[in-house]
């Protein structure tokens, strides 16, 4: 069995994907046409090249711009069950999906709209797919702490639907402790925390969504490497990176593939996974990820193991879950 052969038929779980950048152009130009919404392109090839941005905030305006087709439940519910069919593809058998509120309800989107359509998907996906799910919200770091606690306030009804709060959108500027208080408020209410942290953002970052926000887990991470007291502590507690290694390229946190550190990081015992981040705008989904950081980077078998386990290991579900699909992986010869 050779390396892709291997990525094909392992289980993996994915924990770092925004649900609104999985939206394929054929999917947005069929919701704006069906929801008789304008949209700045005449042709799935248009919205296509669109797709070619050169920075994270030229990425984040077509993200955007792309989000706003999105209207009643059954959009919702099309976007997630479009992803969840290429998790199949994948064998990505648990999810903990992202998704931005404050994009949808800042237009007018009612929240309930939202996570009616996401949950009914998630729903499917376990019942004719057998992949489970889980539902992150996040707050848009770009936006107030104020707006970020009207999200929590709308957040509080559908508590059994969410499992996680985090922090996504734009880093820079925008450092975690911005939303120290509102991040306690969710823990309070029982839910556990993630946070963007150390992608464009320095290894400070990092550290502030350890101390101050408390989170789980820390999405992206790759510049936790500039600090060797954040290595050591990382390495210490086993604290989870969602590396997403094409996002990563596409948005020139490196230059080239064969330069990404996640291998270095696994080797030093930092717990990292891969991840897709918005798999239709950076150039691939999971399966994508793992081919492209295995055959620049030489992984192993036992790495492209290791890095499926991670997965599991990393992820929010069951302790008795978690060792099911470990047992699965070491099965494979």
């Amino acid at each position: 069995m050779n390396q892709i052969e291997l990525i094909r038929v392992l289980p993996k779980a994915e924990l770092h994907v925004h649900i609104e950048g999985t939206f394929e152009p054929e999917l947005m130009f069929a919701i704006a046409q069906r929801n008789q919404i304008e949209i700045p392109y005449q042709s799935v090839e248009e919205v296509r090249q669109a797709y070619n941005f050169h920075n994270l905030q030229s990425f984040l305006d077509i993200y955007y711009a792309g989000a706003a087709v999105l209207v009643v439940e059954q959009d919702f519910y099309d976007l997630a069950w479009a992803y969840f069919e290429k998790c199949a593809e994948d064998k990505v058998m648990h999810t903990e999906m992202f998704f931005d509120p404050q994009t949808h309800t800042d237009r007018g989107v009612a929240f309930a709209t939202v996570i009616s359509g996401l949950q009914r998907a998630c729903d499917d996906a376990q019942t004719k797919l057998g992949i489970s799910s889980h539902l992150i919200m996040c707050f848009l770091r770009h936006l107030s702490e104020e707006a970020a606690f009207e999200t929590l306030e709308q957040a509080l009804r559908f508590k059994d639907q969410i499992i996680a709060v985090g922090l996504d959108s734009s880093e820079v500027g925008h450092p975690p402790a911005k939303f120290e208080r509102v991040f306690a408020k969710a823990r309070e209410q029982g839910f556990l925390v993630v946070a963007h942290a150390g992608e464009e953002g320095p290894a400070e970052y990092v550290w502030e969504a350890l101390d101050v926000l408390k989170v789980n887990r820390i999405d992206h991470g790759v510049r936790s490497e500039e600090d060797p007291k954040l290595m050591q502590r990382l390495i210490r507690e086993k604290m989870p990176l969602t590396v997403c290694p094409l996002s990563n390229l596409k948005l020139c946190v490196v230059d080239d593939m064969a330069q990404h550190n996640i291998r270095r990081l696994l080797q030093q015992g930092v717990h990292v996974t891969v991840n897709s981040d918005d798999p239709s705008y950076f150039g691939g989904y999971m399966n994508d990820n793992f081919i492209a950081i295995a055959e620049a980077l030489d992984l192993s078998h036992e790495e492209i193991k290791q890095l499926a386990k991670n997965s599991f290991e990393a992820s929010f579900i069951t302790d008795h879950e978690k060792q099911k699909w470990l047992k699965q992986i070491d099965a494979l010869i």
